[in-house]
């Protein structure tokens, strides 16, 4: 038994960096989710650091503003299920290290010959298949248990900057707490 000894994956969670990591990434996912149903069309994207978040799309500086003041509302409110995002990275690399490791070991032992690969092709794609269907609700999992985090605690907006690179609009959200 582990009696008196702290978990160790809850002393890295809980380490102030990573911490602070999680619930800026949290926040950058309720921001996404507020502007998207503001703006259901709009292509927007977000990526999270111990500072803040970048927020990715054509969206004007007051439109960033009021969305991330109403995401950080909502999260201290309660509505801890917008910290989690179907376009996560999360997701994106759960379904490709497991559709990756599902195909690579449908081909196992299938020889050296190409013709013994494409043998072993049907087999290799439903593997993948299967491993992409396990994948969205472990990459949820992951998302709500290790990477955001739902619960801002005393987190707060200190700035927010416009900035643009060539075509690209992006934000920068500056956080402390």
């Amino acid at each position: 038994m582990n009696q008196g000894r702290p978990n160790l994956i809850q002393s890295i969670l809980s380490h102030p960096l990573v911490s602070r990591i999680r619930r800026n990434h949290g926040l950058e996912h309720a921001t996404l989710h507020v502007l998207a149903q503001r703006h259901p069309r709009r292509s927007l994207a977000g990526h999270s650091d111990a500072g803040g978040f970048w927020l990715i799309g054509d969206v004007s500086t007051e439109e960033v503003q009021s969305a991330v003041g109403e995401a950080l509302r909502r999260l201290k409110a309660g509505e801890q299920n917008l910290a989690v995002h179907p376009n996560c990275g999360t997701n994106l690399v759960t379904a490709g290290l497991l559709a990756g490791t599902a195909a690579f070991m449908a081909m196992f032992g299938a020889g050296r010959r190409f013709r013994d690969k494409l043998e072993r092709l049907p087999l290799a794609a439903s593997m993948a298949t299967f491993a992409l269907i396990l994948a969205q609700p472990m990459g949820y999992l992951l998302q709500e248990r290790f990477t955001t985090s739902g619960q801002p605690e005393l987190l707060e907006v200190a700035a927010i900057f416009p900035a643009r690179r060539g075509w690209m609009h992006a934000h920068r959200v500056l956080t402390r707490g």
